[in-house]
């Protein structure tokens, strides 16, 4: 309210009418200080206004793409585990990678007055979150880095890690790869897209556009596109798929095919040992990813002032069958 009272050159007093709608207030002030509001993002919270200065909710939020996923899951388990030992609840939301939702997630999570947010950016542009940051809430982000501002962020090697897993496919001589991939908007999947390109290039292949499926949001998408591909005149003798629901798609329609296609996936699967073929792949630890950003969230909570972190973990080719195929 005091960075109200300063905008709209006015009395904190005249502030707390305006927003508790008392009289008093002439209607020109009134709408010099909606307008102020309205700009700078303030939000009257009755929680906050419960608590005594510097008291703290012992919460956190945390908002990911869909808690269904497995990866997501992952990362959930482990925040919820670091905050437990911090004496900490964890709000959590999934934004369905939709960056409206998102920022609606984010407002009630504020609006609760959490002491730290831990995000999965759906969104290119996070700025929306720095009145919040200046007003003493910690934010880290997990999976991606944020757009717009810079922050702490808690990331994978996608791009070296995609790169990994298609030169394996190269190596065992294939030169048709196919790749499956949700939407083009999402960071990780243009980050894996260009591992993929890159891998390709050192080859000294061109990219055929054609063997590119973007766009798919689930497994049923990736089975239908992975169908698509093999109905090609010239269909591709391998697979990368960029998330485990891409290599969950296309392992229903290989089942159903005569071709022997091999198959390299980014993100280890529950069980993917255990198939006829087991799958190759690019694996991660999403417990180290949420348990990296959480204990990161809480330094900050405890008055961590170094610069901002941008942590980068690492990804490990894992061969158990599937991507050892050869063409």
């Amino acid at each position: 309210m005091r960075d109200v009272a300063a905008a709209a050159d006015v009395s904190l007093k005249t502030v707390s009418r305006v927003v508790n709608r008392e009289r008093g207030v002439g209607p020109e002030t009134v709408t010099r200080v909606t307008d102020t509001i309205e700009r700078l993002g303030f939000r009257r919270n009755d929680l906050a206004r419960s608590l005594r200065p510097g008291q703290r909710t012992t919460t956190i939020g945390l908002v990911v793409g869909d808690v269904g996923n497995p990866f997501f899951s992952g990362i959930a388990r482990a925040v919820e585990q670091v905050a437990r030992d911090e004496g900490h609840l964890v709000i959590s939301g999934s934004s369905d990678e939709d960056p409206e939702h998102e920022r609606e997630l984010i407002a009630t999570l504020c609006m609760r007055r959490v002491d730290g947010i831990l995000l999965v950016p759906a969104g290119r542009d996070q700025s929306y979150l720095l009145p919040e940051i200046a007003l003493g809430t910690a934010v880290v982000f997990l999976d991606r880095p944020p757009g717009g501002m810079s922050a702490d962020a808690v990331v994978l090697d996608n791009v070296g890690g995609a790169r990994r897993g298609v030169e394996h496919l190269l190596a065992r001589g294939h030169r048709r790869i196919g790749l499956l991939r949700d939407s083009g908007t999402v960071l990780t999947a243009q980050q894996r897209t260009s591992g993929y390109r890159a891998a390709l290039a050192g080859a000294g292949i061109q990219v055929d556009e054609r063997l590119l499926c973007s766009g798919l949001h689930d497994a049923g998408d990736a089975s239908r596109a992975t169908r698509e591909l093999l109905a090609l005149a010239d269909p591709p003798t391998a697979l990368f798929a960029v998330n485990n629901r891409m290599s969950l798609g296309a392992l229903r329609a290989l089942r159903d095919s005569n071709h022997s296609v091999a198959l390299v996936g980014f993100d280890d699967l529950e069980l993917a040992d255990m198939l006829t073929t087991p799958i190759t792949v690019v694996a991660h630890d999403p417990a180290a990813m949420g348990v990296t950003a959480a204990r990161l969230l809480f330094r900050r909570l405890a008055g961590d002032t170094r610069p901002q972190q941008r942590v980068v973990l690492p990804t490990t080719l894992v061969r158990r069958g599937s991507g050892e195929v050869t063409p």
